[in-house]
């Protein structure tokens, strides 16, 4: 065991007047399975480049223990998977990679195949198995999930929680709920370090923020009581003062002038003291809510249509890749008002359904029928084509441009990431982009391709809460279990051939 201690850490990008962070302090036991969560664009990859010495800095960051981080960049991807896995550890003995292979469930011949020739998901565990074996490491794990399907990210999640020692970033919660024990919160202001799964940490999060709402909305009223108290207070020992010359109100004579003047220094005193105490509500209020995370609510206006009413059927349908059927012939209808989750292994053709409803010309058998004058919004699983700047984005796309800034502020886009090139965005906000650009737009039938990827915990529980709340016709891939559990109505199992 041993302890990464991270002290007066101050960084900033070159050119940007905002700190990434700013004297920031924290331990951590190297022993640790560490979930790393946070807002997108609040710093934590840069986190872990830093880890690694990519930037300078200052403060300091000592460990004894030597970083890795994942994914790896495989320069060679013709080289067989177990080429790869010697290059990461050549010291790990062969019964040692045969034994992360059986605890990953990864078939020894995924070792003798390029690995250019391997799926996402059995990349990811062919590269977490090699780094894994390597000695006196401590490794940063950054997204593993993104394309894996929900039986790949519980076999995924069962492997981490077998191990120690690595940080992960990941927002899918329920993947995060399996594999840590600890986490590490980047919030508005501070970062902070809970023993415990997310849920747990989310819990204590949540009464927190109850706390400090229910103490704000006190002081608030005290502050209204006390401010009224020193104006009366106030007002008091300015007319007592006055009486000290000519008559008071009933046009008796003034009262001893020492006596008054004595009275209306107390009063006096007594509002300091009361403004006093004003002053200190005021400061304590400062002091609230400061790392609470707003989930202000979106909203979408699809176009109308009869509940129940038929918007596309798939019958006998079955998608081809180089000639070959990859999946079973599958028969369904979309009717207005469902939310229904395509669910299914990687590869099986998932993405090539959705995009079928849009008209792409897919290799396919079996027919897609829409209904008559069907407009659909689509949302792309790749974000590589976003780039240029937002104004052309909105031009381009036809939208409301205030409308679609307001969506992108209130899924945590900062104003000063307006005027970027989409190409610097990072990968959570340009999927955001796609998901606000969709949300402007009116249509009879949304259909999303994994929108949740590398999108932040609290955006994905706002997009939760509109979809339940304004109820629009969806057809979806997510991998993300959780949000499957909250928003599908139904789902389609997706067979391999």
């Amino acid at each position: 065991m041993s302890m990464i201690d991270v002290s007066n850490l101050t960084f900033g990008y070159e050119g940007s007047p905002e700190l990434i962070f700013d004297h920031v302090g924290f331990q951590i036991d190297s022993s640790w399975k560490l979930g790393f969560t946070g807002r997108n664009g609040r710093g934590k990859t840069t986190f872990l480049r830093l880890l690694q010495g990519e930037y300078p800095y200052s403060g300091t960051i000592s460990a004894s223990v030597e970083f890795e981080y994942f994914p790896y960049e495989v320069a060679n991807l013709s080289r067989t998977g177990l080429e790869v896995v010697r290059e990461i550890a050549p010291e790990a003995e062969d019964w040692e990679i045969q034994r992360e292979l059986g605890l990953l469930d990864l078939a020894e011949r995924s070792l003798e195949l390029p690995f250019s020739s391997l799926s996402n998901g059995e990349r990811t565990k062919v590269l977490l198995a090699a780094m894994f074996l390597k000695e006196n490491a401590f490794l940063l794990i950054d997204e593993p999930t993104n394309h894996l399907d929900l039986e790949g990210r519980r076999k995924l999640g069962s492997y981490l929680a077998r191990k120690r020692g690595f940080l992960l970033v990941s927002h899918d919660r329920a993947f995060l709920d399996q594999c840590v024990d600890h986490i590490l919160a980047i919030n508005r202001t501070n970062i902070e370090i809970q023993r415990g799964n997310f849920s747990s940490w989310w819990e204590n999060r949540r009464r927190q923020d109850a706390f400090e709402l229910a103490r704000q909305e006190k002081l608030q009223k005290d502050i209204g009581r006390l401010t009224e108290s020193a104006r009366r207070a106030s007002g008091w020992s300015d007319r007592t003062e006055k009486s000290k010359f000519g008559v008071d109100k009933t046009g008796a004579k003034a009262a001893d002038r020492g006596f008054v003047g004595h009275k209306a220094a107390k009063l006096m005193q007594r509002s300091k003291s009361i403004q006093r105490r004003r002053e200190e509500a005021v400061e304590e209020k400062k002091q609230l809510l400061q790392n609470l995370e707003r989930q202000e609510a979106l909203a979408v206006t699809p176009l109308p249509c009869r509940t129940g009413a038929r918007l596309a059927e798939f019958r006998d349908v079955a998608v081809c890749y180089n000639g070959r059927r990859v999946c079973r012939e599958i028969t369904f209808e979309v009717l207005a008002g469902e939310r229904i989750a395509l669910q299914g292994a990687n590869g099986c053709g998932k993405s090539s359904l959705l995009k079928l409803l849009l008209g792409e010309e897919i290799p396919h058998s079996g027919t897609v029928e829409t209904m008559s004058g069907l407009v659909v919004s689509y949302v792309s699983q790749n974000t590589d084509h976003l780039r240029g700047s937002l104004t052309e984005f909105v031009r381009t796309q036809g939208l409301d441009g205030s409308r679609f800034r307001t969506i992108l502020r209130k899924l945590d886009v900062p104003r000063e990431q307006f005027e970027k090139d989409l190409a610097d965005y990072s990968s959570g906000q340009k999927k955001k982009v796609l998901l606000a650009a969709s949300l402007c737009t009116q249509a009879h039938l949304y259909v999303w391709d994994e929108p949740l990827n590398f999108i932040d915990v609290i955006s994905r529980m706002q997009v939760e809460d509109l979809l339940l709340a304004c109820r629009p016709t969806l057809l979806f891939v997510e991998h993300d279990a959780r949000f499957c559990d909250e928003i599908a109505t139904r789902r389609i199992r997706i067979q391999r051939e």
